[in-house]
Protein backbone atom coordinates (compact mmCIF):
# COMPACT_ATOMS: atom_id res chain seq x y z
CA UNK A 1 0.00 0.00 0.00
CA UNK A 2 0.71 3.73 -0.38
CA UNK A 3 0.25 6.59 1.05
CA UNK A 4 0.06 9.34 -2.30
CA UNK A 5 -1.08 12.29 -0.28
CA UNK A 6 -2.36 13.82 2.83
CA UNK A 7 -3.92 17.11 4.28
CA UNK A 8 -5.09 18.19 7.63
CA UNK A 9 -7.22 20.80 8.96
CA UNK A 10 -7.22 23.20 12.06
CA UNK A 11 -9.94 25.38 13.40
CA UNK A 12 -8.74 28.90 13.84
CA UNK A 13 -9.16 29.95 17.71
CA UNK A 14 -6.43 28.97 19.49
CA UNK A 15 -6.35 28.56 23.11
CA UNK A 16 -3.50 29.02 25.43
CA UNK A 17 -2.75 27.97 28.86
CA UNK A 18 -3.64 31.02 30.26
CA UNK A 19 -7.09 30.18 29.70
CA UNK A 20 -6.68 27.53 32.09
CA UNK A 21 -4.85 29.25 34.23
CA UNK A 22 -7.70 31.96 34.84
CA UNK A 23 -10.47 29.01 34.63
CA UNK A 24 -8.89 27.04 37.92
CA UNK A 25 -5.54 28.30 38.84
CA UNK A 26 -3.13 25.94 36.92
CA UNK A 27 -0.21 27.63 35.72
CA UNK A 28 1.40 27.60 32.58
CA UNK A 29 4.30 26.43 33.75
CA UNK A 30 2.54 23.40 35.18
CA UNK A 31 1.00 21.95 32.04
CA UNK A 32 3.86 22.27 30.19
CA UNK A 33 6.14 20.59 32.65
CA UNK A 34 3.47 17.68 32.61
CA UNK A 35 1.59 17.19 28.88
CA UNK A 36 4.66 19.74 26.80
CA UNK A 37 1.08 21.36 25.92
CA UNK A 38 1.60 25.48 25.25
CA UNK A 39 -1.10 25.57 23.25
CA UNK A 40 -4.50 23.87 21.41
CA UNK A 41 -7.32 24.37 18.84
CA UNK A 42 -10.92 24.54 19.63
CA UNK A 43 -13.62 24.09 16.82
CA UNK A 44 -16.39 26.84 16.53
CA UNK A 45 -19.70 26.91 17.23
CA UNK A 46 -20.69 25.58 13.95
CA UNK A 47 -17.66 23.20 13.62
CA UNK A 48 -17.72 19.34 14.30
CA UNK A 49 -15.95 16.21 12.75
CA UNK A 50 -18.56 16.38 10.07
CA UNK A 51 -17.65 19.76 9.05
CA UNK A 52 -14.06 19.63 9.68
CA UNK A 53 -14.16 16.06 7.63
CA UNK A 54 -15.91 17.97 4.53
CA UNK A 55 -13.07 20.91 4.87
CA UNK A 56 -9.85 18.07 5.21
CA UNK A 57 -11.31 16.63 2.14
CA UNK A 58 -11.38 19.65 0.35
CA UNK A 59 -8.20 20.49 0.90
CA UNK A 60 -6.77 16.55 -0.45
CA UNK A 61 -8.74 17.54 -3.60
CA UNK A 62 -6.04 20.69 -4.03
CA UNK A 63 -3.14 17.78 -3.61
CA UNK A 64 -4.73 15.03 -5.64
CA UNK A 65 -7.76 13.48 -7.80
CA UNK A 66 -10.08 11.82 -5.22
CA UNK A 67 -12.82 11.04 -8.25
CA UNK A 68 -11.92 7.52 -8.77
CA UNK A 69 -11.95 6.64 -4.54
CA UNK A 70 -13.22 3.08 -4.39
CA UNK A 71 -13.38 3.05 -0.28
CA UNK A 72 -13.77 5.33 2.39
CA UNK A 73 -12.61 5.08 5.65
CA UNK A 74 -13.56 7.12 8.68
CA UNK A 75 -11.98 7.29 12.03
CA UNK A 76 -13.04 9.00 15.34
CA UNK A 77 -14.08 8.72 18.61
CA UNK A 78 -15.65 12.51 19.06
CA UNK A 79 -18.56 11.69 16.40
CA UNK A 80 -20.91 14.84 15.57
CA UNK A 81 -23.58 11.98 13.95
CA UNK A 82 -23.61 8.61 15.23
CA UNK A 83 -25.61 7.65 12.15
CA UNK A 84 -24.55 9.77 9.33
CA UNK A 85 -20.84 9.20 10.10
CA UNK A 86 -17.84 11.76 8.42
CA UNK A 87 -16.98 9.16 6.20
CA UNK A 88 -20.83 9.36 5.03
CA UNK A 89 -20.26 13.12 4.87
CA UNK A 90 -16.80 12.53 2.75
CA UNK A 91 -18.88 10.61 0.27
CA UNK A 92 -21.82 13.64 0.20
CA UNK A 93 -19.27 15.86 -0.88
CA UNK A 94 -17.43 13.91 -3.18
CA UNK A 95 -20.54 12.76 -4.59
CA UNK A 96 -18.94 8.71 -5.43
CA UNK A 97 -21.87 6.44 -5.81
CA UNK A 98 -22.19 3.08 -4.73
CA UNK A 99 -18.63 2.86 -3.35
CA UNK A 100 -18.03 1.13 0.69
CA UNK A 101 -18.21 3.32 3.41
CA UNK A 102 -17.01 2.74 6.49
CA UNK A 103 -16.51 4.18 10.27
CA UNK A 104 -14.27 2.52 12.97
CA UNK A 105 -13.35 4.27 16.78
CA UNK A 106 -10.49 2.21 18.68
CA UNK A 107 -9.93 5.53 20.38
CA UNK A 108 -6.47 7.34 19.83
CA UNK A 109 -5.54 4.32 18.13
CA UNK A 110 -8.08 4.90 15.02
CA UNK A 111 -5.91 5.98 12.35
CA UNK A 112 -3.63 2.88 12.12
CA UNK A 113 -7.00 0.60 12.34
CA UNK A 114 -8.52 2.48 9.75
CA UNK A 115 -5.79 1.83 7.21
CA UNK A 116 -6.01 -1.95 8.19
CA UNK A 117 -8.89 -1.87 7.12
CA UNK A 118 -7.89 -0.48 4.11
CA UNK A 119 -5.33 -3.33 4.00
CA UNK A 120 -7.88 -6.02 4.08
CA UNK A 121 -10.46 -4.59 1.10
CA UNK A 122 -6.93 -4.13 -0.88
CA UNK A 123 -5.93 -8.16 0.03
CA UNK A 124 -9.81 -9.39 -1.15
CA UNK A 125 -9.51 -7.38 -3.97
CA UNK A 126 -12.31 -5.27 -3.21
CA UNK A 127 -11.08 -1.69 -3.33
CA UNK A 128 -7.87 0.22 -4.86
CA UNK A 129 -8.22 3.98 -3.81
CA UNK A 130 -9.46 4.68 -0.25
CA UNK A 131 -9.75 7.63 1.24
CA UNK A 132 -9.26 7.57 5.45
CA UNK A 133 -10.08 10.23 7.23
CA UNK A 134 -9.54 11.26 11.59
CA UNK A 135 -11.19 14.14 12.70
CA UNK A 136 -11.81 15.08 16.26
CA UNK A 137 -13.48 17.36 18.21
CA UNK A 138 -12.78 17.13 21.61
CA UNK A 139 -13.58 20.13 22.77
CA UNK A 140 -17.15 19.22 22.56
CA UNK A 141 -16.95 16.22 24.89
CA UNK A 142 -14.89 18.35 27.48
CA UNK A 143 -18.06 19.04 29.09
CA UNK A 144 -16.14 20.36 32.18
CA UNK A 145 -13.27 21.88 31.69
CA UNK A 146 -12.29 22.52 35.27
CA UNK A 147 -10.51 18.86 35.51
CA UNK A 148 -7.14 17.82 35.39
CA UNK A 149 -7.05 16.83 32.22
CA UNK A 150 -9.76 19.91 30.46
CA UNK A 151 -6.23 21.15 29.00
CA UNK A 152 -5.21 18.40 26.97
CA UNK A 153 -7.15 18.51 24.31
CA UNK A 154 -7.47 19.96 21.55
CA UNK A 155 -9.76 19.54 18.21
CA UNK A 156 -8.44 18.99 13.92
CA UNK A 157 -8.74 16.79 11.18
CA UNK A 158 -6.55 15.03 8.53
CA UNK A 159 -7.59 12.83 5.36
CA UNK A 160 -5.13 10.70 3.12
CA UNK A 161 -5.49 8.90 -0.06
CA UNK A 162 -4.11 5.40 -0.11
CA UNK A 163 -3.57 3.10 -3.00
CA UNK A 164 -2.89 -0.36 -3.82
CA UNK A 165 -0.58 0.90 -7.05
CA UNK A 166 2.41 3.56 -6.08
CA UNK A 167 1.06 6.91 -8.18
CA UNK A 168 4.40 8.65 -8.07
CA UNK A 169 7.70 10.24 -6.90
CA UNK A 170 7.12 10.93 -3.01
CA UNK A 171 4.74 8.53 -2.47
CA UNK A 172 5.00 6.77 1.25
CA UNK A 173 5.14 3.11 0.75
CA UNK A 174 3.81 1.04 3.85
CA UNK A 175 6.25 -1.39 4.66
CA UNK A 176 4.10 -2.86 7.53
CA UNK A 177 0.98 -2.44 9.76
CA UNK A 178 0.13 -4.21 13.43
CA UNK A 179 -2.44 -3.04 15.37
CA UNK A 180 -3.58 -4.62 19.07
CA UNK A 181 -5.28 -4.13 22.59
CA UNK A 182 -4.61 -4.71 25.98
CA UNK A 183 -8.06 -3.88 27.80
CA UNK A 184 -7.75 -7.35 29.18
CA UNK A 185 -5.17 -5.15 32.11
CA UNK A 186 -6.85 -4.46 35.37
CA UNK A 187 -7.75 -1.06 34.41
CA UNK A 188 -7.68 -1.56 30.64
CA UNK A 189 -11.35 -0.26 30.20
CA UNK A 190 -11.20 2.40 33.14
CA UNK A 191 -8.37 4.13 32.29
CA UNK A 192 -9.83 6.69 30.24
CA UNK A 193 -13.36 7.13 29.02
CA UNK A 194 -15.41 9.33 26.88
CA UNK A 195 -19.29 9.25 27.79
CA UNK A 196 -21.13 11.48 26.70
CA UNK A 197 -24.27 10.90 29.30
CA UNK A 198 -22.27 11.04 32.31
CA UNK A 199 -19.89 13.98 32.03
CA UNK A 200 -17.97 13.47 28.90
CA UNK A 201 -14.22 12.74 29.01
CA UNK A 202 -12.88 11.46 32.29
CA UNK A 203 -9.39 9.84 33.22
CA UNK A 204 -9.73 8.24 36.83
CA UNK A 205 -6.23 6.14 36.47
CA UNK A 206 -4.12 8.68 34.13
CA UNK A 207 -1.05 7.01 35.55
CA UNK A 208 -1.76 3.75 34.38
CA UNK A 209 -2.64 5.02 31.11
CA UNK A 210 0.70 6.85 31.11
CA UNK A 211 2.46 3.60 31.86
CA UNK A 212 0.69 1.67 29.56
CA UNK A 213 1.05 4.04 26.68
CA UNK A 214 5.08 4.11 27.77
CA UNK A 215 5.33 0.24 27.60
CA UNK A 216 3.14 -0.77 24.41
CA UNK A 217 4.27 1.79 21.99
CA UNK A 218 7.55 1.31 22.23
CA UNK A 219 6.79 -2.92 22.55
CA UNK A 220 4.63 -2.43 18.87
CA UNK A 221 7.57 0.17 17.11
CA UNK A 222 9.65 -3.02 17.68
CA UNK A 223 7.49 -5.87 16.31
CA UNK A 224 7.10 -4.05 13.70
CA UNK A 225 10.59 -3.15 12.53
CA UNK A 226 11.28 -7.04 13.18
CA UNK A 227 8.20 -8.06 10.82
CA UNK A 228 9.68 -5.59 8.28
CA UNK A 229 13.51 -6.99 8.49
CA UNK A 230 14.12 -3.28 10.33
CA UNK A 231 16.24 -2.20 13.21
CA UNK A 232 16.04 0.49 14.97
CA UNK A 233 19.00 1.69 12.95
CA UNK A 234 16.73 1.76 9.82
CA UNK A 235 14.57 4.41 11.47
CA UNK A 236 14.99 7.94 10.82
CA UNK A 237 11.94 9.41 12.46
CA UNK A 238 9.48 8.05 15.11
CA UNK A 239 5.68 9.48 14.96
CA UNK A 240 3.99 8.63 18.14
CA UNK A 241 0.55 9.06 19.07
CA UNK A 242 0.22 13.29 20.30
CA UNK A 243 -1.07 12.51 23.72
CA UNK A 244 1.94 13.87 26.29
CA UNK A 245 5.15 15.12 25.46
CA UNK A 246 6.27 13.59 28.27
CA UNK A 247 5.12 10.03 27.14
CA UNK A 248 6.69 10.40 23.50
CA UNK A 249 10.15 11.17 24.94
CA UNK A 250 9.68 8.30 27.29
CA UNK A 251 8.60 6.03 24.02
CA UNK A 252 12.23 7.32 22.62
CA UNK A 253 14.35 7.06 26.05
CA UNK A 254 12.99 3.02 25.58
CA UNK A 255 14.34 3.01 21.95
CA UNK A 256 17.21 4.38 22.67
CA UNK A 257 16.37 6.99 19.81
CA UNK A 258 17.53 10.82 20.50
CA UNK A 259 14.87 13.38 20.80
CA UNK A 260 15.81 14.74 17.22
CA UNK A 261 14.31 11.77 15.41
CA UNK A 262 10.90 12.63 17.30
CA UNK A 263 7.89 14.24 15.36
CA UNK A 264 5.98 16.36 17.59
CA UNK A 265 3.09 18.91 17.51
CA UNK A 266 1.30 18.65 20.66
CA UNK A 267 3.19 21.69 21.95
CA UNK A 268 0.74 23.76 19.87
CA UNK A 269 -2.33 21.34 19.25
CA UNK A 270 -2.64 19.70 22.31
CA UNK A 271 -4.18 15.74 21.99
CA UNK A 272 -5.68 15.79 19.38
CA UNK A 273 -6.86 12.04 19.47
CA UNK A 274 -6.71 9.65 16.36
CA UNK A 275 -6.18 12.99 14.14
CA UNK A 276 -2.71 14.04 15.74
CA UNK A 277 -0.31 11.44 13.55
CA UNK A 278 -2.06 12.33 10.37
CA UNK A 279 -1.84 15.99 11.23
CA UNK A 280 1.94 15.83 11.51
CA UNK A 281 2.42 13.54 8.63
CA UNK A 282 0.72 16.85 6.45
CA UNK A 283 2.72 19.31 8.84
CA UNK A 284 5.79 17.64 8.19
CA UNK A 285 5.56 16.12 4.68
CA UNK A 286 7.56 18.22 2.29
CA UNK A 287 10.34 17.74 5.17
CA UNK A 288 10.46 13.63 4.75
CA UNK A 289 13.85 12.79 1.57
CA UNK A 290 13.78 9.69 -0.57
CA UNK A 291 14.43 6.28 1.49
CA UNK A 292 13.85 7.94 4.61
CA UNK A 293 11.34 5.50 7.03
CA UNK A 294 9.20 6.58 10.12
CA UNK A 295 7.65 4.40 12.43
CA UNK A 296 3.95 5.67 13.61
CA UNK A 297 3.06 4.26 16.73
CA UNK A 298 -0.32 5.08 18.69
CA UNK A 299 -2.13 3.92 22.25
CA UNK A 300 -5.45 4.96 23.26
CA UNK A 301 -8.33 4.37 25.52
CA UNK A 302 -9.65 0.67 25.97
CA UNK A 303 -5.81 0.36 25.62
CA UNK A 304 -5.58 -0.35 21.50
CA UNK A 305 -2.09 0.02 20.23
CA UNK A 306 -0.78 -0.10 17.26
CA UNK A 307 2.55 0.99 15.00
CA UNK A 308 3.45 1.23 11.54
CA UNK A 309 6.26 1.79 9.22
CA UNK A 310 6.56 3.73 6.10
CA UNK A 311 9.06 4.99 3.79
CA UNK A 312 9.47 7.91 1.59
CA UNK A 313 9.62 6.71 -2.42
Amino acid sequence: MYIHAVSHYLPTEVVSNEHFTKLNGLSSDWIIERTGIEERRKAAPDENTNTMTVEVVRRLQEKTDLSTVDLIVGATYTPYDTIVSLAHEAQHELGIADIPVVSVSTACSSLLNAIEVVEGYFALNKASRALVIVSEHNTAYNNDEDTVSGHLWGDGAAAMLITKERQADGDFTILGLLTGGAAHTPKGTTGVMMKPNEGGVSMPHGRDVFINACQYMPKASLQILERCGLTLEDVDYVLPHQANLRISRNVMNTLGLPEEKLISNIQKLGNTGCAGCGIALSEQWDIFQRGQRIVITVFGGGYSFGAMVIEKS
